[in-house]
């Protein structure tokens, strides 16, 4: 196994589907044969790709700073379009793993640290949204950890006008490598 793991982070309906509950929209939808590409790369290599999704309580606190999104069992917290049908044909192979995350940074209250451990990853790619809060808040996640981090401008989006501040702070503080 490869010593690279891709997350996908957050791509469900409520933050892609132009009728999600906390939408990035276009920009998010723009990004999902991005993501799928280099899924199907990942996995033709034999490497790790990770799904981390948000997972929120109907009454999570989380609601009190945003409006509901990806609540457990819902359509909201199912993956959007492509990637869910991806995921839906290779869920049950090696290498293809599903984290439930309760915060921004998919480290905090989940597995993800042990899974890449046990896989020996030492390098994580990132994609997926918003750029500026799960995707910033995991990629410091990965480098508190000891993880090298890379982002992938073309498959990553948001749905403010802070994408290219927040890779540019990646690359600052975390030594994200951004590529395209």
């Amino acid at each position: 196994m490869s010593t690279e793991a891709l997350l996908v982070i957050d791509m469900s309906n409520d933050f892609v589907a132009d009728n999600g509950g906390l939408t990035a929209g276009k920009p998010a939808q723009k990004i999902v044969p991005y993501i799928k590409d280099l899924a199907d790369r990942f996995k033709r290599d034999g490497k790790l790709v990770v799904f981390c999704m948000d997972a929120h309580a109907e009454n999570d606190p989380h609601f009190k700073l945003w409006p509901p999104h990806n609540v457990k069992g819902t359509w909201g917290a199912k993956l959007y379009g492509a990637l869910g049908e991806w995921y839906e044909t290779h869920k049950e192979a090696a290498g293809v793993i599903f984290v439930p995350k309760p915060e921004y940074d998919a480290f905090i209250g989940t597995n993800l640290d042990q899974i890449l451990q046990a896989y020996h990853i030492d390098t994580v790619h990132l994609t997926g949204v918003c750029t500026d809060i799960c995707d910033f808040l995991t990629a410091y996640g990965a480098y508190s950890r000891g993880y090298r981090t890379i982002a992938h401008r073309g498959g990553m989006a948001t749905f403010t006008g802070q994408h290219d501040i927040f890779l540019k702070q990646m690359q600052s503080i975390f030594k994200t490598e951004i590529v395209d």
